[in-house]
C-alpha cells in the first residue's frame, strides 16, 4: 500500500508580527482573514480552497517551535498533506514499515473542516500532518460572521 496525496490543506507560519503578517498576505497577496482564535493565538487566512495559519512566535503554539524564526530557530511549523483514501490503520503500518515515529493520532481542524490526522517527522524533522476526511463545516458555517474579522 502506498499514500496517495490529494493535495496540501493548510501551511502554518510562526510570526512576529501577527497584524502585520495579517495585512501583507490579505493587502498585499488577496488572502482573507477567516477565522481568529485568540484563546490559541492563531489566525486562519483563506488562500483558495486551502488555508494559510498565522501564530505570533510568542503565543502558546508559536512557542512550541523554539526561538522566533532565525538561524537557531525554524519558521515553518508544520504542513499539512490531504490523503486520500484515508485507511488509519494502513497508513500507520506503511509508516511503521518505513521506520516513522507516529506522533498523535487525533480530530483537527484543516481547510475542509474538522478531520482525523496523523503527525509524523519528515529525516530533517520537519512536522508534517497527514489529514484524512473532514466534517466540511468550515469554521465561516459554524461562527458568526463578525468573529471572522
Amino acid at each position: 500500500m502506498s499514500i496517495r496525496i490529494a493535495g496540501l490543506d493548510h501551511l502554518v507560519l510562526r510570526v512576529r508580527d501577527l497584524e502585520r503578517m495579517i495585512g501583507f498576505y490579505v493587502d498585499v497577496l488577496g488572502a482573507a482573514v477567516l477565522w481568529r482564535r485568540p484563546d490559541i493565538g492563531l489566525v486562519h487566512l483563506s488562500v483558495g480552497s486551502d488555508l494559510l495559519d498565522l501564530v505570533p512566535v510568542d503565543g502558546e503554539l508559536g512557542k512550541k517551535g523554539g526561538v522566533a524564526p532565525g538561524i537557531e530557530g525554524r519558521n515553518l511549523d508544520h504542513f499539512c498533506f490531504r490523503v486520500e483514501p484515508f485507511d488509519q490503520a494502513n497508513i500507520v503500518r506503511h509508516l511503521t514499515e518505513h521506520g516513522v515515529t507516529i506522533g498523535a493520532i487525533r480530530e483537527r481542524f484543516g481547510a475542509e473542516g474538522t478531520g482525523i490526522s496523523i503527525y509524523l517527522a519528515d529525516p530533517e524533522n520537519n512536522m508534517v500532518e497527514l489529514k484524512g476526511p473532514s466534517d466540511g463545516q468550515r469554521p465561516d458555517q459554524k461562527i458568526p460572521a463578525s468573529s471572522t474579522t
